[in-house]
């Protein structure tokens, strides 16, 4: 049986999360007060159930307001086999999606939106800590994500298998808050300042060949799958599930971009499984 926790910053898609998890199978039940949890927790642990795939949506809604902890829940669920991913955003996006649906924050009480994240976000900190999985939705579309829980949660995931994520981003958009590894490419060359690619991402085949035409590229590559290749397994015999590795330029739209989809290309090929993801490639 698997039992995966689905948790994180309100706001952040565990909602949309767990439906998409109802549509791979999952037997699914949204914020359960925290007294019921543990009940919960062995029911579904019990080999005369009949579900094999249960997951349990959980929000500070359920810790908070009755009065319990992260901490309280941790020491609940340390009994039961289970996998926890937790959702996180930037305060931004947050506060963003929060004005546009017009939906109050539940620790706002009234005040301001970004009072409410800042509280939440120190609650659930030993959640996030504790979690298996960490996904970034600040700037994930709903393929993306419904990529990621396909990859991480389907009936082709592999237990005991890390999960590679490959991210590529700007710097001047700030660092991935999830990042596990981070590599800085801005020493190549840089297509924007090359008229006919300034406008072009490196998806398209002309910044690819500007990009790699360089020997550090290709240096750049090898060296940094070599390591890889040495750090996953360790990192899997410690128990880590997914590993996010992301890899910057200046603007994340044209060296980052471009070496992300080597890394895929080359790990498409390995026994890791491998997803690419481009956080600012569609930004001006």
């Amino acid at each position: 049986m698997r039992f995966v926790i689905v948790t994180g910053m309100s706001g952040s898609g565990k909602t949309q999360a767990l439906k998409m998890l109802e549509d791979m199978g999952y037997f699914c039940v949204d914020n359960l007060p925290l007294e019921l949890v543990g009940k919960f927790a062995e029911l579904a642990s019990n080999p005369a159930q009949e579900y094999s795939k249960v997951a349990l949506g959980l929000d500070v809604r359920s810790m908070y307001k009755g009065g319990n902890s992260a901490l309280g829940f941790l020491s609940i669920m340390k009994e039961y086999p289970h996998e926890t991913i937790f959702l996180d955003c930037s305060t931004e996006q947050l506060v963003r999606r929060y004005k546009t649906t017009r939906r109050l924050h539940p620790l706002s009480q009234g005040g301001r939106i970004q009072d409410g994240i800042a509280a939440e976000r120190s609650y659930l900190m030993p959640l996030r800590e504790a979690a298996d999985y960490v996904i970034d939705t600040s700037s994930l579309l709903t393929r993306d994500l419904l990529g990621e829980l396909s990859r991480l949660f389907s009936e082709e995931a592999q237990e005991g298998t890390v999960f590679l994520s490959i991210l590529s981003f700007g710097y001047k958009y700030g660092i991935p808050s999830d990042a596990d590894l981070v590599f800085d490419v801005r020493f190549l060359p840089n297509p924007f300042y090359v008229d006919a690619l300034k406008h072009k991402t490196g998806n398209d085949l002309e910044v690819q060949q500007y990009v790699c035409q360089n020997p550090d590229a290709g240096c750049f590559l090898e060296k940094i799958t070599d390591l890889l290749e040495y750090l996953i397994p360790k990192y899997r015999a410690e128990g880590k599930r997914q590993l996010m590795v992301c890899v910057g330029c200046t603007g994340g739209k044209h060296r980052s971009v471009t070496m992300a989809n080597k890394l895929g290309d080359y790990f498409a090929k390995s026994p890791w499984p491998a997803s690419v993801l481009h956080r600012d490639i569609t930004r001006q």
